[in-house]
């Protein structure tokens, strides 16, 4: 059962409801116990206030949870659920061919990330986009969110969904890590790599990065902000409606949605394991003349902003991607122009162009590129 979304909104309601009942008993017995009027006055104040506070957070944490499980009846996600190690995976493949894709996506986000291009890729081969543990449709587990775990995990969702290869996977921000734990763990499935601006083990440790990011927010932010999810400020806000370009109606109803839920546990999970991630994979590699792809934001985006520490670790990430390219002897990088951290949003028009022209290239049914090693701006 959903904790967040259905156990503590009943836990919510039940808790208001008490406060209001315990509120009204007290408003009743006033004028019997109290013989001051200012006391009365100032009472009657405080529990007019407390009922209507009970009354707002219950009735709100109540109308999100309605609202979501609606929303999850009548919108149900495109791909299937399949049981892997006990709990439940969500997986979407679309399109026919070899090899498959598999996309992973960044923190925080789920398999609707990559609707916009997802579609446009299966004109060309078999595409599968997937929900790690505890985002969209995919159960949360109780094992560390750490490279080695993920990497195990994908792989039996694949094996599950009869996904056998060959594969190129293809993984945004943080999946850039995990994507080569899965490569380094099965290497007999992979046909190819594409990193979608993908981080690099141990990037965390370096001190420009570690001047941009900072510390984190403090507990208490991430624990308030939290309630307001389960409360359903975000919903009264109208964050449910906004949505990206490039979707189908469906699909824009799913991230939209997907807005209204904030992935706490799932995504500490996962940045609180960036060190034990980057110590699984940090000599993973070379890969050999493993075809890789590497699309990179424009460094132009962040030179540009007024954020000093972010223009300090520009350098740095720039140095990060280029570095990816010593993974194989048949890599290639593209910096995608006027793109930031999301290029499959930015410029899904790259990625609809090169990636399945790097398909074709290795089915051997379009020419090899002339230019590996290469960093180009498109």
């Amino acid at each position: 059962m959903d904790f967040d979304y259905v156990v503590a909104p009943a836990l919510i309601l039940l808790i208001g409801v008490l406060v209001i009942w315990l509120s009204v008993q007290r408003f009743l017995s006033l004028s019997a116990k109290v013989s001051a009027r200012w006391r009365r006055v100032a009472e009657t104040t405080v529990l007019s206030v407390v009922v209507l506070l009970a009354g707002a957070v219950a009735g709100s944490a109540s109308f999100n949870a309605i609202a979501r499980l609606s929303f999850r009846a009548h919108n149900p996600a495109p791909g299937e659920i399949y049981i892997v190690d006990g709990y439940r995976m969500h997986i979407d493949c679309s399109g026919s061919g070899s090899p498959t894709i598999v996309l992973d996506a960044g923190l925080g986000d789920d398999a609707v990330i990559w609707a916009a291009v997802q579609p446009a890729l299966a004109r060309t081969t078999r595409v599968c986009a997937y929900d790690r543990a505890g985002y969209g449709l995919s159960q949360a587990r109780p094992t560390p969110r750490d490279a080695d775990h993920i990497a195990d995990e994908l792989h039996g969702l694949l094996l599950e969904a009869k996904v056998t290869g060959p594969i190129v996977l293809m993984g945004h921000s943080i999946a850039g890590i995990y994507i080569r734990d899965y490569a380094t763990r099965y290497p007999e499935d992979i046909a190819g790599m594409v990193f979608v601006d993908g981080s690099t083990p141990m990037f965390q440790d370096n001190p420009a990065f570690k001047a941009m990011i900072g510390n984190g927010p403090p507990p208490w932010v991430v624990v308030v902000a939290k309630a307001a999810f389960i409360v359903g400020v975000p919903r009264l806000l109208g964050r449910c409606s906004h949505t990206r370009p490039g979707l189908d109606a469906n699909d824009a109803r799913l991230q939209a949605e997907d807005f209204c839920e904030m992935h706490v546990q799932e995504s500490l999970g996962e940045s609180g394991n960036f060190e034990r991630s980057g110590l699984e994979t940090v000599h993973t590699g070379p890969y050999g003349a493993l075809p890789i792809l590497i699309f990179s934001h424009d460094p132009a985006k962040d030179l540009a902003t007024e954020n000093a520490s972010q223009k300090m670790a520009e350098p740095v990430l720039n140095q990060m991607q280029e570095d990816l390219k010593k993974l194989s002897t048949r890599s290639r990088r593209i910096i995608a122009k006027n793109s930031s951290h999301n290029i499959q949003i930015d410029r899904q028009d790259l990625i609809e162009k090169e990636v399945p022209l790097f398909i074709h290239q290795i089915r051997g049914t379009a020419p090899q590129p002339t230019n590996y090693g290469s960093t180009v701006t498109e």
